[in-house]
């Protein structure tokens, strides 16, 4: 025992000065609160989780632009500067290309990391995104999908016609109904009556919000959450079974549709029938690295949900903060519709169709205005470091989480001249936002749609969708101010940021 005891230094203080030697040379870690080991920051026995945005707005005006945190051991680091974004994105974008690994609630939410937002950077998640961006999103297969964008434009007109003024119900409502109804269709390749299409948005809906506010729990000590918040845990397994009753006859009814051939094919070519859609691409999907395999049925709804989420919240909500925009800014709504009709007067069915807009410049900018000024998130999903490394004169430790505080980029007075004024003009001629390249390769001076190897791969038909309904509805609609009551531009954070008071304005038919 005795020689044992005299061993142990030998072994304990050369590691302790190696340690100290490796210290000395190692950069320090990014500003931030006091943190006591196991605990973390003494931060989080003041504050919530839900106030972060709050909290790192604050650090980043006492620390600077990149900031850490502590969650009991582990390292949340946050940026808010563009070159900074820039370096970790672009320079050196396979290192902060991760994604963090939450063991305890992975088997719910993302049936272990087979998505394309929660998959470890690698052959699967190569596999996954590039079947989503060559294949339904891959721009030929966009152009065939016009007939269904008319058919979604057409519906939001009619509710809008029927339901345009301020006793009817908030307008983000019919822009998520809208988008909702093209995503299902794009996903599953059907025409579904509304009533399905509510059942499955009323499912998704009641998942990401109890998903985004119940679960983060299990983050911390998992083996112990799990059974202390059983109730919880047993809530969430019954949300992913209701997508799943949900989402498994639909594809189902699509591989029976595949495997048919000749005359029955036909029915594919119907006018509720599309002949392509996403759930097809995901049928044939073989996952080289575990056998060539085929996804599962949990993998195809987890897959088909994510496909549902990424194309629905986001655009809607930009939405609502575009025709925002243009009922307090009527120079600009005034602008927009003189463009319009511009090009409608070589229209003969006076209609607008997608060719037009690459015609119409303005009506770029005023999208591009409203998302620097208004990204429908204020973070990225978090990203995880691969290894360690220097940032900005600091050390990144491996495995920590990094995001991006974007809105503040978008808001940059260093950037963008009165930042935050609604001026579209500005990435016009002559503009500092002139040919801005909003995947951020080049330079980042926004990025609502992320950068670097993880950004989003639907951007081009996000703002395809976004430049085809705002001019529609500018076009069909007037959209006026309810007479002595202000557009409320307050931010709320839902599953994305929402106006705070819900968007109301009245809506004029254009003769």
């Amino acid at each position: 025992m005795e020689v044992i005891w005299l061993l142990i230094p030998l072994f304990v203080l050369p590691l302790f000065f190696l340690t100290k030697t490796r210290a000395k040379h190692r950069l320090p870690l990014p500003p931030g609160p006091t943190a006591i080991p196991i605990v973390g920051n003494l931060i989080w026995l003041r504050q919530s989780m839900s106030n972060i945005e709050s909290i790192l707005q604050d650090l980043h005006a006492r620390c600077g632009p990149i900031v850490t945190l502590r969650l009991g051991s582990r390292f949340y680091i946050n940026i808010s500067d563009q070159y900074l974004a820039h370096s970790a994105l672009i320079t050196h974008g396979a290192t902060f290309a991760g994604r963090p690994k939450q063991t305890a609630i992975r088997e719910i939410l993302n049936v272990n990391y087979h998505t394309i937002s929660t998959a470890t950077y690698g052959p699967l998640w190569r596999l996954l995104r590039r079947n989503l961006a060559g294949e339904v999103l891959q721009p030929s297969h966009v152009k065939l999908l016009s007939s269904a964008r008319k058919w979604t434009v057409d519906l939001l007109k009619e509710e809008l016609s029927c339901s345009g003024n301020s006793n009817s119900k908030p307008f983000i409502e019919s822009f998520h109904l809208a988008m909702f109804s093209l995503l299902v269709y794009m996903c599953f390749g059907e025409r579904l009556d509304e009533g399905y299409v509510n059942a499955i948005k009323s499912a998704q809906r009641d998942a990401m919000l109890y998903f985004a506010s119940k679960l983060n729990i299990f983050a911390f000590m998992p083996m112990v959450t799990k059974y202390l918040y059983r109730d919880r845990w047993n809530k969430a397994l019954s949300l992913r079974k209701r997508q799943k009753e949900l989402f498994m006859p639909l594809i189902e009814s699509r591989r029976v549709l595949k495997t048919k051939s000749g005359e029955d094919a036909k029915i594919r070519n119907a006018d509720k029938i599309l002949e392509y859609c996403y759930v097809d691409t995901l049928l044939d999907t073989r996952l080289p690295n575990e056998g060539e395999r085929l996804l599962s049925a949990d993998e195809l709804v987890a897959l088909c949900g994510e496909f549902l989420v990424g194309g629905t919240d986001t655009t809607s909500t930009a939405l609502q903060w575009i025709m925002a925009e243009l009922v307090k800014n009527q120079d600009v709504q005034s602008k927009l519709w003189h463009e319009i009709q511009l090009v409608l007067e070589n229209s003969e069915s006076g209609d607008i169709n997608e060719d037009m807009l690459e015609n119409m410049p303005y009506l770029k900018a005023v999208v591009l205005e409203a998302l620097r000024l208004h990204p429908p998130t204020h973070f990225l999903l978090n990203h995880a470091v691969t290894q360690e490394c220097t940032l900005g004169g600091h050390t990144i430790p491996r495995s920590a989480w990094v995001n991006f505080l974007m809105v503040n980029i978008g808001r940059d007075e260093k950037i963008w001249k009165n930042p935050t004024e609604f001026k579209p003009e500005r990435f016009l001629e002559g503009g500092e936002g002139k040919g801005v390249d909003i995947t951020g390769t080049k330079e980042i001076k926004m990025m609502p749609f992320g950068s670097g190897r993880r950004i989003c791969p639907g951007l081009g038909i996000a703002m395809l969708h976004l430049e085809y309904i705002v001019a529609n509805m500018v076009k069909e609609f007037e959209w006026r101010g309810i007479e002595g009551e202000e557009v409320d531009l307050a931010e709320k954070q839902e599953f994305t940021v929402v106006m705070k008071k819900p968007f109301r304005a009245e809506l004029i038919p254009r003769k």
